[in-house]
């Protein structure tokens, strides 16, 4: 090996150790203070405290003409209240909704999120400033551990959960309203990026003489009208879809708190596959 070859090494060497032993604490540091702000979002309160988690209320705005009004109230992970006047498509009579009073639902994806973005926190504080990385794969280890985690909590809030029409038609949601929610009507919440989102699906059920090209649903988040399905023997189709929703701003916060992170721990891995393009042996 030539001695320009050597130094050039050594120079790389060198450079290698300042990364491992100083700019990756650096970027560990800003991923903790960007992921402590993503949780802080997602503020859960202590035992007893629930007074302390402030609750938000949003107005419903519909794409379909006003159909569908209403104001959803949020506290953390927890819809606690929903408020919901539906016009009916044919008799033109508004039909007036409201959870019980001793009910409230959780929403999953968030809790999800959330859990994702702990687990993320719990994985960096794994490795405090005193702790000395020895080689690069490690570093990429620890990075792809953090990347699925915040991968996972992106995904829950941008790919809500499939629903069979038969699975909503018997979730614990249909028993959360008072008055009892009728049996031609159905309702469903979710999450969307940053928006919180309400369908209503009106149902009409289907004669014996008009079954013969019954063809039950699957799995969706959203059903179109024409969408049949069984439930005790009866069987529904779809008549009317009205999808409301709604912008929570800090669940828009998250979202951008995971992108950032996300480029962050690509950056420190790309800077580490620099150094690994020079060596294939030991040190890397």
């Amino acid at each position: 090996m030539s001695a320009a070859n050597q130094a050039e090494r050594a120079v790389l060497e060198e450079e290698f150790k300042w990364l491992l032993k100083e700019e990756v604490h650096a970027v560990l540091k800003q991923l903790q203070d960007i992921l402590k702000e993503a949780s802080r979002r997602f503020a859960m309160p202590a035992a007893g405290l629930e007074s302390q988690l402030k609750q938000e209320n949003f107005i419903l705005g519909s794409s379909t003409m006003d159909q569908v009004k209403g104001v959803l109230t949020l506290q953390g992970e927890a819809l606690t209240q929903a408020d919901i006047n539906l016009k009916m498509a044919k008799s033109n009579q508004v039909m007036h909704f409201a959870f019980r009073d001793d009910k409230q639902w959780k929403m999953q994806q968030i809790q999800d999120a959330r859990n994702h973005v702990n687990q993320a926190l719990q994985l960096l504080n794994s490795r405090d400033e005193s702790y000395h990385f020895k080689t690069g794969a490690e570093v990429n280890k620890l990075m792809d551990a953090v990347m699925m985690q915040l991968t996972r909590a992106r995904n829950r809030l941008t790919t809500p959960a499939t629903m069979t029409l038969p699975e909503l038609a018997s979730s614990g949601l249909m028993k959360m309203f008072t008055p009892p929610m009728p049996g031609d009507l159905m309702v469903n919440f979710y999450i969307n990026l940053s928006k919180l989102c309400l369908i209503v699906y009106q149902l009409h059920v289907l004669q014996p003489s008009t079954t013969k090209n019954f063809k039950p649903a699957g799995s969706s988040v959203l059903h179109n009208p024409g969408a049949m399905f069984e439930i005790n023997n009866t069987k529904f189709e779809v008549s009317h879809v009205h999808k409301v929703e709604c912008v929570v701003p800090w669940l828009n916060d998250t979202l951008v708190f995971f992108t950032i992170s996300l480029q962050l721990c690509q950056q420190l891995k790309d800077k580490i596959s620099v150094f690994s393009s020079y060596w294939n042996y030991g040190p890397f």
